[in-house]
């Protein structure tokens, strides 16, 4: 678990394409402090166990449900990562509850300066928007920040000069792909309701209305 309060941008130093899977070296210092091989470190808000510690790298493995759903199979050899290392029960939770597990990859579709701010609008397939709610919060390659306007298929971020300069997206342009994590409890929600009506259906038996509901 995480709190999506970046603690540093690391920087990749070697990319290892394996079949369907990925192994990373990253360049990093702060998330180091105390870490031990297996610990779990969220990189561009993705949740990797380091299976090797150097004095200034960690390596990780990423299977293929990580290459497919996230960007970082878009990495090259000197792009930053935003880095945290997992939570205890000792960690101020400054930000919100994420679990880095990526939802899906998300496309900036503009970039709009607003005073002091750049407000990002970010494009996302549409079955993820019923998870995303005005001034809810959202993570955003593994930075936690609240969703100021919705879209049918997109949403809105604003950002001040400091997180651009904290965080990847504050370097990125219209075009590049982000990590989306949307807010665990509206998925929990969602999976309690359809559980209960599925398994009211299922107390039914075969009927027709249970047939023209699925195509039949």
């Amino acid at each position: 678990m995480f709190t999506g309060l970046v603690e540093e941008m690391g920087e990749v130093l070697a990319i290892e394409n394996g079949e369907k899977s990925l192994k990373l070296k990253i360049k990093c210092k702060k998330v180091l402090e105390g870490a031990k091989i297996g610990d779990s470190i969220a990189t561009n808000g993705t949740c990797l166990t380091a299976v090797e510690l150097g004095s200034n790298y960690f390596i990780a493995d990423c299977m293929y449900e990580t290459v497919k759903r996230t960007n970082l199979k878009r990495l090259k050899s000197g792009d930053k990562v935003n880095l945290e290392k997992s939570i205890t029960l000792a960690t101020p939770l400054g930000g919100h509850l994420v679990t880095g597990d990526v939802d899906c990859e998300g496309r900036i579709k503009s970039i709009t300066p607003e005073g002091i701010a750049k407000i990002y609008e970010i494009e996302i397939e549409r079955k993820y928007m019923k998870y995303i709610v005005e001034k809810g919060r959202v993570t955003l390659d593994g930075a936690s920040l609240t969703v100021m306007k919705l879209d049918r298929n997109s949403f809105g971020v604003s950002l001040i000069p400091h997180t651009q300069e904290m965080i990847t997206l504050g370097k990125k342009k219209v075009g590049d792909y982000i990590n989306v994590e949307t807010d665990l409890i509206g998925k929990y929600i969602e999976r309690f309701m359809k559980f209960e009506e599925e398994t009211k259906e299922s107390s039914k038996g075969l009927t027709m209305e249970f047939l023209l509901k699925n195509g039949f």
